[in-house]
């Protein structure tokens, strides 16, 4: 008979992720060109001489941690706060008392204010001057692109680091590390853990150190105590206690996929385009995002080279919208290829722009007498309208305003059908 790893109820619960949580240098992972050795923010700790700054990047990178580890490492009042629970009053006591104690004892003070992007303008406001004139250090951590999450008084206070999500060669490590120690980690306990378990947890985590070391402590705890008195934790057991490779992403990364996805269509790069618009929906992101764009680009970027492709893009707009995921994928991947491959123009999206700005723009908007719904005439017969099917389907004769009335804005290119596409002769151009 098998028996499980039970923990005693009064025991304190603490997750592995924050038992193992790096307190010096040596023990950080990743991040080396933040860290590493000779790099700025490592020298500025070494000499004492860091001051304000924002770390940015995924979740489970070390952010908290290595502002943990500086404050270890400076000696200087640390005082943290979460953007999410904290507000002006929080920032301004203790802006007072970093004044006190930097008059009476020369002190700095660092304010690490973690999600600090969670904080709205007069959030941040209330800290500028305390920043500008030194009397603390501003440490803020956050998810999200700090130039377009944050104001920009306080980004242009601080040193932005970017960080980005950690390798598998730096993930392993950490989780032998938590493997080997017996005080904070699982050392204590008769684990074996295949190679094969450690790559797919490292793999699966998507460069989140802290998902990886809860993974495993979860297949640790679940998993029944061998007739060898063992715990062996397979590649099997790990698929198990971390699912599926996790893919979220933040908004400032959303809108860089998607603007990749637009380009990779206008680029005609099939593989890119299907990469980016796969990688989004994994994210969580609604497929009809993906599908209106493909819409937009394909009169955008092919337009009257190919009309098909705007028929072709709707009827898989109606697909997913009518069928969803995952067989309304299959309709939205054969648009998108192609969208990808037909043959490009910009001369719709070149004309609308060109005649809405004379539209907004142009001094003469007055209608033609013979195009008016019920025009004046005179005895030199500007009044009569030409019925274009009494002369064979077509009749020269002035549509635009006056003023306008030389204006071209639709200019066919020569590719795909629209070479085929011939002007009127009276404008005599193709």
């Amino acid at each position: 008979m098998y028996t499980c790893l039970v923990m005693e109820t009064n025991a304190p619960r603490i997750p592995l992720a924050e038992r193992m949580r790096p307190t010096t240098f040596e023990d950080f992972v990743g991040q080396e060109h933040i860290v590493g050795k000779n790099t700025l923010l490592y020298r500025a700790i070494q000499y004492g001489t860091l001051g304000s700054c924002i770390f940015y990047g995924p979740p489970g990178t070390g952010k908290t941690t290595l502002a943990n580890i500086i404050a270890n490492n400076l000696k200087a009042n640390f005082v943290k706060l979460n953007a999410v629970t904290s507000g002006v009053g929080d920032a301004k006591k203790i802006i007072e008392q970093a004044r006190v104690d930097k008059a009476m004892f020369g002190r700095d003070t660092f304010l690490l204010l973690d999600e600090c992007h969670r904080w709205n303008k007069a959030q941040s406001d209330c800290v500028l001057e305390a920043i500008e004139d030194g009397s603390i250090f501003f440490i803020g951590s956050t998810t999200e692109n700090p130039y377009t999450s944050m104001t920009r008084a306080i980004v242009s206070r601080c040193r932005v680091f970017e960080f980005k999500p950690l390798s598998t060669v730096s993930i392993v490590p950490a989780l032998n590390r938590a493997l080997a120690d017996k005080e904070k980690g699982l050392g204590h306990l008769p684990v074996e853990c295949d190679d094969e378990a450690l790559e797919y947890f490292a793999f699966a985590s998507g460069g989140d150190v802290r998902a990886c070391l809860n993974a495993l402590e979860l297949a640790v705890m679940t998993t029944p105590i061998g007739k060898d008195k063992k715990i062996h934790i397979s590649k099997e057991v790990a698929q198990q206690s971390i699912d599926k490779k996790v893919l979220s992403i933040d908004k400032s990364m959303f809108y860089d996929m998607l603007s990749a996805f637009c380009k990779s269509l206008r680029g005609s790069d099939s593989d890119a385009a299907l990469y980016y618009a796969m990688r989004l929906i994994k994210a969580g992101c609604d497929p009809m995002i993906i599908a209106r764009r493909l819409v937009a680009h394909s009169s955008e970027d092919i337009g009257m080279a190919d009309s098909n492709a705007m028929l072709l893009a709707t009827s898989a707009m109606y697909a997913v919208e009518k069928m969803g995921a995952p067989e309304g994928l299959i309709p939205l991947s054969h648009a998108i290829i192609y969208v990808c491959e037909a043959e490009k123009s910009n001369s719709v999206i070149t004309a609308m722009n060109e005649a809405m700005d004379d539209a907004e723009n142009a001094t003469d908007n007055f209608v033609p007498n013979h195009l008016k719904n019920h025009p004046s005439t005179n005895k030199d017969g500007h009044g009569k309208y030409k019925y274009p099917h009494d002369y064979g389907g077509y009749v020269k004769q002035q549509y635009l305003p006056n003023s306008l009335k030389d204006k071209i804005y639709y200019r066919p290119s020569e590719n795909g059908r629209e070479k085929n596409l011939i002007r009127k002769k009276f404008r005599g151009e193709k």
